[in-house]
């Protein structure tokens, strides 16, 4: 055997020295760990905590009533009533948004108009709670800045006409707040996403723009724009504190009748409120799964 021959046979056998090393151990997983650790600590224990209580009684002991009274009459109001709440919020802010959001993408306006808008929704989305609840009192209010302007200004008192805050749609104005703004958030992107050479094919194939938005525009879009509102109706029907601070226990909603059972002194029974809020969790865990079906075959088109 000469030098070469043992030189490559040496390196062959460096090789499956090499091949049948273990792969040393990443430590990237490192980085995520503290996600996980927040998410077990606030999502995953706390759900499997609320959906063992839904099946508990008081003591501790095994039951299936609270599920079963889940549907008595005053409950299934509640949840309707949220429904009812959510999906007209959602429908009214995925609407809003949407225009405002084409506005600012397909407009043509002045260029510092976006993103002064983009921030302030970024803001808004997230204000809610007892500071929203009193900045709408503050103006909606019978004695709210808008409502006595109106009347000394117009002489229109808006409560005459039936307008209530502490109402059905007084609820849902105070949710526009940050419904809007997150749908305009969520569905700018899917804006920039339609592809200039779409409307210039169409455009030079003689259609109208009606014809684009109804052909290419609309049928790209659906998907994100169900999608939206799916995610907003979630976030609606999960809101407490605002409607809380709004109406108190004046309007029988399922986060307002969950919180009675759990922290009342009246209707306090915590198992109950166990089983409504997996009620809850439920809707809205299938409403945000519909949402990541849509906004998968959405993200398809816009690649």
């Amino acid at each position: 055997m000469n030098a070469k021959d043992l030189a490559a046979s040496g390196r062959r056998e460096d090789e499956g020295r090499v091949a049948t090393r273990p792969p040393a151990r990443s430590l990237a997983w490192i980085g995520v760990t503290p996600f996980f650790a927040f998410a077990a600590l606030f999502l995953i224990v706390p759900t499997l905590t609320l959906v063992v209580g839904a099946f508990q009684t008081p003591s501790g002991e095994p039951t299936l009533q609270n599920i079963q009274d889940l549907f008595t009459p005053q409950i299934m109001a509640a949840y309707s009533i949220s429904i009812q709440i959510s999906i007209a919020s959602a429908g009214l802010g995925a609407v809003i948004g949407f225009f405002l959001a084409y506005a600012i993408v397909h407009g043509g306006l002045p260029g510092w108009i976006r993103p002064s808008l983009v921030t302030f929704s970024g803001v808004a989305s997230n204000f809610a709670g007892i500071p929203l609840a009193f900045a709408f009192i503050a103006t909606l209010g019978r004695v709210g800045l808008v409502t006595l302007f109106l009347k000394d200004a117009f002489d229109v008192n808006i409560y005459s006409y039936g307008f209530n805050l502490l109402s059905f749609w007084g609820l849902t104005i105070t949710y526009l707040y940050f419904q809007i703004p997150l749908m305009i958030l969520i569905i700018t992107p899917a804006l920039d996403g339609l592809k200039t050479e779409w409307r210039e094919a169409s455009a030079i194939l003689g259609a109208s723009n009606w014809q684009y938005w109804r052909h290419i525009g609309l049928p790209v879009l659906a998907p994100s724009i169900l999608g939206c509102f799916l995610l907003l109706f979630a976030n609606a029907f999960g809101a407490i504190a605002t409607a809380y601070a709004l109406t108190g226990s004046s309007l029988n909603i399922v986060p307002i009748l969950l919180y009675a059972q759990i922290r009342g002194n009246v209707l306090y029974n915590p198992n109950l409120g166990y089983a409504l809020a997996v009620g809850m969790i439920v809707i809205t865990g299938c409403s945000n799964l519909l949402y990541l079906w849509l906004r998968a075959r959405a993200e398809r088109w816009q690649r």
